[in-house]
């Protein structure tokens, strides 16, 4: 969780819903029984001291200096914090998946358990049902000349930044968080809003409220 933020400021410590953002996933994560430990790494002292008072079962690992950059590859801000906190396998998301259920994580877990060693990582996908093509006008998952219904398209998926589970030797070895036989666990579009722009802030504060509500 970085400190600055570039298109939405100080968006991990901002009031979302009432709390600071970063609550949520926090919440979600210590609500699983599947998850031993939750880490919290950043930069920032406005979530180290909140953290602090509000999560003190959660471990706090200050992102060092040459890390801090908004360009800084997350691969090595991971090997960082992996190379500090032991554990045969991680999870990883992230503070702007808010609406990111506690159940969702459960059964992330759960799938990559089961399916453990035949599949060796796993990582949160959208699943995308629309006709698809590239800059230079080329259809991708469709035949132009056919036009099957959306719907009745071969889904193809978007990897959505929701979540992460692998282990310290894949990041190691491959310097990536998606080993060489991953499971793709697809998560509701209405639950794998990520924040990176001022108007998914407001989609996210909005798709959560609804749910609280309910």
């Amino acid at each position: 969780m970085r400190h600055n933020s570039e298109r939405v400021p100080g968006k991990n410590y901002r009031d979302f819903s009432g709390v600071p953002l970063y609550h949520c996933i926090i919440k979600s994560l210590l609500a699983s029984p599947l998850i031993t430990d939750v880490v919290i790494d950043t930069d920032s002292p406005v979530i180290m001291e909140d953290a602090k008072t509000h999560f003190p079962r959660v471990t706090l690992l200050e992102r060092p200096a040459h890390l801090r950059s908004g360009d800084t590859p997350m691969n090595d801000v991971l090997l960082n914090s992996i190379n500090q906190v032991e554990a045969d396998f991680y999870l990883q998301t992230h503070s702007t998946n808010p609406v990111l259920k506690p159940s969702t994580i459960h059964n992330a877990v759960n799938a990559f358990v089961d399916s453990y060693p035949i599949y060796d990582s796993l990582f949160g996908v959208t699943r995308l049902q629309t006709r698809l093509w590239d800059g230079l006008a080329r259809a991708v998952n469709h035949n132009p000349a056919i036009l099957l219904r959306t719907q009745d398209l071969p889904p193809i998926y978007e990897e959505n930044s929701c979540l992460y589970i692998f282990s310290k030797e894949i990041l190691a070895e491959q310097h990536n968080r998606i080993g060489h036989r991953p499971l793709l666990f697809e998560i509701d579009r209405m639950e794998a809003v990520d924040i990176d722009e001022e108007l998914d802030f407001q989609i996210a504060e909005f798709l959560y409220q609804q749910r609280e509500t309910v």
